[in-house]
């Protein structure tokens, strides 16, 4: 019987099939495993056909329907693994297949495809534009280096010809993985021998053959990270049922180099925008660390409860030894600093919420008869006071203010001052806290001794960019400073939560140690040039809080629609083309749970739900934390969409008077850079609500529209 292997090629066209497609696909895998292999090469009913003038001699298509056909690469040794490469349409079958060349690389052993077509059709023109290049970003090594490497001929003639990094990064999509992956780590500027050492003796499977070998079937043994085998027929059914699974914990070569180099000399700092995979760095450098030794333990953190759910999910998709999963603590960084406080400061916090804190300042305000707004007060105690640690009024005198836009002199800052004693006493008077306050306590607690027993060999940070100074002393308290000891994954045009830091300050230098990663995964081009241009007039702040960050060179691999933008002229009628949108999506084969709509408050979200409970269509709320078999719609709002993904995002009233809210937004004539930094985070917000969509993405309003909608129109 014939072994059937799935390239994660596949996995990226079967998840976009529609339904009927899919169930073809199926049928055809399940027809494949019946057959011998001497069955499936006389055609017996799933018409493995050759293809024309493939430069891959080995290249088979299979019918799927009448118009649909799946590529395979079929054993030409004698042996019986068929690898399925794609499912695409008739006439593109047979024009991908003819162009690529599957190779083994002869330094990691793996399997690998280029374009072979496109890059010797490159070559040329290049070569003659290279002779009247200043410089060649690899002319510092030699063939007989590359080679040691894994660099091929036709690959070595092409690398003679880039200029710089941008065109190999243009140049990428046509290369060998593993090729492009080590052309990668020398551009950045790493030795041969930490390229060696980081790509190709990680890639390179200790059982595989000391020699080079065009074995196919050991080529793909050796290939586990791009390469599915499925050695049991239940395997095949329950695979073909949930693909995506693999897409979550998938590292693609431009990641691999960070997730998986042998050590940093410190903290390090990979950033980069939606949907370019930082997530799936951090859990694979969690899979790393803990496979450093055998005593390791690692706490993976992010901001929500919603984002530390999925994270925890992922990584056990990706860690398949239980033991390695007991060593990995994955919460928020609250929850950790509330453990901190219960279990050393032998107290049970009890955090209020932003509203009751403003309450709460409020009163203070009144009380003391201050001029500024609760809304001031609130933030210049989280901005300045709890995010540089300050506490005394002397402090608080000699204390810097940046990104604060109203002046405090001395009386005035004594003024502050009453306040924020008049605050605390306010929530020790009725046994209440902060969360950031609660982080304060547990940064204190976490002293050597305590390190020991509570803190960490390594902590991994997902979503960094919403973490507060505070949070940040926890994380930094966890673990001892030294290589390796914090390693943070973010985008700061996904702030949401109004918090800037400067990680120096707190003891977390990343110089010479950070990566950005540019090529988004996730979601069409389409998609992503439409939602950039919410940001494109505005300037963001890096993750370390020293410069500004920016969206240049951030693309898509992907093509697909454009997105659908449109008004209404009541909400009712937004609503009822919403659903039948929706509805629409459903009958294109799209499963309920792979659809999302989000609005900026909850008061919509319920009229959402009610006309779609109202037409049959199954929903369920995403602040419930549904199972990935839980059916229905997912609901949530905008803040509850961060680190999720679907294949369909619907974005609703996106108003005027919703996105900027402007109850959220603190006045000009209060203080003109909270005022810019407010109207900036809410255009994150709408930004990352855009950015979860992979395939198809809705945005409407009803009456005026968002300002900071990039297109408007009816």
């Amino acid at each position: 019987m014939p072994h059937l292997a799935f390239a994660n090629t596949f996995w990226q066209s079967f998840d976009a099939l529609e339904k009927t497609v899919k169930s073809g696909v199926r049928k055809a895998m399940a027809k494949f495993q019946l057959l011998t292999v001497a069955e499936l090469h006389a055609d017996k009913g799933l018409h493995l056909e050759s293809v024309d003038k493939a430069r891959d001699p080995r290249m088979r298509t299979i019918r799927i329907n009448d118009f649909w056909r799946g590529v395979v690469l079929a054993p030409d040794d004698g042996s019986d693994v068929f690898l399925l490469l794609n499912v695409v349409p008739h006439d593109d079958a047979y024009t991908w297949a003819a162009k690529r060349l599957y190779t083994v690389n002869t330094a990691t052993r793996g399997l690998e495809v280029r374009n072979v077509v496109a890059i010797e059709q490159l070559t040329p023109a290049l070569e003659k534009a290279a002779t009247e290049a200043p410089t060649l970003l690899f002319a510092a090594y030699s063939d007989t280096v590359l080679r040691e490497l894994g660099i091929d001929d036709q690959v070595l003639r092409a690398v003679r010809t880039v200029i710089d990094r941008a065109q190999l990064d243009a140049f990428g999509t046509l290369l060998p993985e593993d090729q492009f992956e080590v052309l990668q780590f020398l551009a950045e500027g790493f030795t041969p021998e930490e390229v060696y050492r980081d790509v190709v003796a990680v890639r390179r499977p200790v059982h595989a053959a000391p020699e080079p070998t065009e074995d196919l079937a050991a080529a793909i043994a050796n290939t586990g990270s791009r390469i599915t085998l499925i050695t049991e027929p239940d395997e095949l059914a329950d695979i073909l049922e949930k693909p995506f699974a693999a897409w979550r914990v998938f590292l693609h070569p431009s990641q691999r180099r960070v997730a998986y180099r042998v050590s940093y000399n410190g903290s390090a700092q990979v950033s980069g925008g939606p949907g370019t995979g930082k997530t799936v760095v951090a859990l694979h450098r969690v899979k790393h660390l803990l496979s450093r030794s055998q005593d390791t333990r690692v706490l993976l953190t992010t901001y929500t409860n919603a984002l530390a759910a999925a994270l925890r999910e992922n990584l056990a998709l990706l860690l398949d030894d239980e033991t390695q999963l007991a060593r990995v603590d994955v919460t928020t960084v609250n929850a950790y600093a509330h453990r901190l406080a219960r279990e050393l400061g032998g107290r049970t916090p009890s955090p209020i919420g932003d509203q009751e804190e403003r309450r709460i300042w409020q009163k203070v305000g009144k009380q003391l008869g201050l001029p500024w707004t609760e809304q001031f007060l609130a933030q210049e105690y989280r901005h300045v006071v709890l995010a540089q640690d300050i506490r005394s009024a002397e402090d608080y005198l000699r204390a810097t203010r940046r990104g604060r836009g109203t002046a405090l002199g001395p009386l005035k800052r004594a003024e502050v001052w009453r306040a924020v004693e008049a605050f605390r006493s306010a929530l020790r008077a009725q046994g209440v806290c902060t969360h950031l306050q609660v982080c304060d306590e547990a940064a204190r607690l976490l002293d050597g001794a305590n390190r020991a027993a509570y803190g960490y060999d390594h902590v991994v940070v997902d979503e960094a960019q919403d973490l507060h100074p505070a949070q940040w002393r926890v994380l930094r308290a966890a673990v001892e400073p030294g290589p390796d000891d914090l390693f943070v994954t973010g985008d700061p045009h996904q702030r949401i939560y109004d918090s800037h830091v400067s990680l120096s300050s707190l003891g977390v230098s990343v110089t010479g140690r950070s990566s950005r990663l540019r090529i988004n995964y996730r979601s069409t081009e389409e998609i992503l040039v439409w939602s950039t241009g919410i940001l494109d007039t505005v300037a963001v702040e890096d993750l370390a809080g020293e410069g500004c960050d920016s969206l240049s060179g951030y693309r898509s691999l992907l093509h697909g629609r454009k997105p659908h933008i449109d008004g209404h002229s009541s909400e009712q009628a937004e609503v009822g083309a919403l659903v039948k949108r929706i509805e629409g999506w459903i009958s294109q084969g799209i499963r309920p749970a792979e659809i999302a709509v989000c609005t900026r408050f909850n008061v919509l979200l319920d009229k959402v739900r009610d006309r779609l409970e109202a037409v049959g269509v199954p929903v369920v709320r995403v602040k419930d934390n549904p199972g990935v078999d839980t059916a229905g719609v997912r609901l949530a709002t905008m803040h509850a969409m961060k680190g999720l993904e679907f294949r369909c995002v619907a974005v609703v009233g996106v108003t005027a008077s919703a996105v900027p809210f402007g109850r959220e937004i603190t006045p000009a004539e209060v203080d003109r850079l909270q005022h810019e930094s407010d109207l900036l985070r809410e255009r994150c917000v709408l930004f990352v609500a855009c950015t979860r969509a992979r395939e198809a993405l809705h945005v409407s309003w009803s009456g005026s529209a968002s300002p900071f909608l990039p297109v408007r129109r009816r």
